[in-house]
């Protein structure tokens, strides 16, 4: 039996936390199977500007994304396949309501244990909860229009998914594929990843487009781009020719353009992004504390 393998994807910005995004992160039964739960509570577009466009960047999961507004109808409710590119998402800000967000984020081989259909086709696209989890939209339209706070959505979700996870049927062969490519950190290829699996290839990228919506290559190639991302924010002296060697890559040009591809930017912008956000936010958080002790000096 393969060991499980702790992978923690991460956004462009992983250091964001404030009224609009925040994460929290599942119990340990769900843990292999959703990255966390997220959500704002009434975050309004029209006054936190700061926040009305930014860089979603691939990171080999997918999301069940709900708005409801400050009157309790459910605005929007979305499933977000699987990206292998990065893109711009802008906040309507003509809208006169204040919006709560409520979202699960699934690993991307872990959604079809929740789905109701197959997640062939689904990459970049964006459709209806209804159209592959009924079930749990059905759950959630009745209940996310109460007043709630992210951790009691946090709750009542989590308790859902248990549910149904006891009945779900997982597939050995993709589940071994998956921890396979993890291990490695994507730097196996997909004869590699045949071979140590005992399936052929084209087996193989059948039952990821059915499963997860790309090719175990693509999986591969995102994971690699995600353990690197990771390890630029990480690592204060981080070293490009080590990266090189660690992760595969052909040569510096090979390891920078493969990054920019999926980011959008160069390694130096996207850090410098990341960390200008733990930045503001941390702004944020002492303006904020600072409010809270006039008023209890008051």
């Amino acid at each position: 039996m393969k060991t499980k393998i702790r992978y923690l994807p991460l956004t462009a910005t992983p250091f964001k936390c404030s009224s609009v995004y925040q994460e929290i992160s599942p119990c340990p039964v769900l843990r292999p199977y959703v990255r966390c739960f997220w959500g704002g509570e009434s975050c309004c577009p029209d006054t936190e500007t700061e926040e009305s466009s930014e860089i979603v960047i691939p990171d080999t999961c997918v999301d069940i994304i709900y708005r409801i507004d400050d009157e309790g109808y459910i605005i929007t409710s979305d499933f977000i396949g699987i990206n292998d590119r990065s893109f711009f998402t802008c906040s309507d800000k003509k809208s006169l309501h204040k919006l709560s967000v409520f979202a699960i984020r699934f690993y991307a081989w872990s959604a079809y244990l929740f789905s109701e259909d197959s997640l062939t086709g689904t990459v970049n696209g964006r459709y209806d909860v209804r159209e592959r989890f009924g079930w749990l939209d059905r759950e959630l339209r009745r209940r996310l229009p109460e007043p709630g706070s992210l951790t009691e959505w946090t709750g009542m979700a989590e308790m859902l998914l248990l549910k149904k996870f006891e009945t779900a049927r997982k597939n050995m062969v993709l589940d071994s594929v998956v921890s396979d490519i993890l291990r490695h950190q994507g730097a196996f290829t997909v004869g590699q990843l045949s071979k140590e699996n005992f399936v052929s290839s084209r087996q193989m990228e059948r039952l990821f487009y059915e499963y997860v919506g790309i090719t175990p290559k693509k999986l591969s190639n995102l994971v690699r781009y995600q353990c690197l991302w990771r390890d630029i924010i990480g690592q204060g002296n981080f070293n490009i020719t080590d990266a090189v060697y660690k992760y595969g890559y052909t040569d510096a040009s090979h390891l920078m353009r493969e990054f920019k591809r999926y980011h959008s930017m160069g390694i130096r912008a996207a850090r410098e992004m990341a960390l200008r956000s733990e930045i503001q936010d941390n702004r944020r958080h002492a303006m904020v504390r600072a409010k809270q002790a006039l008023e209890w000096k008051v």
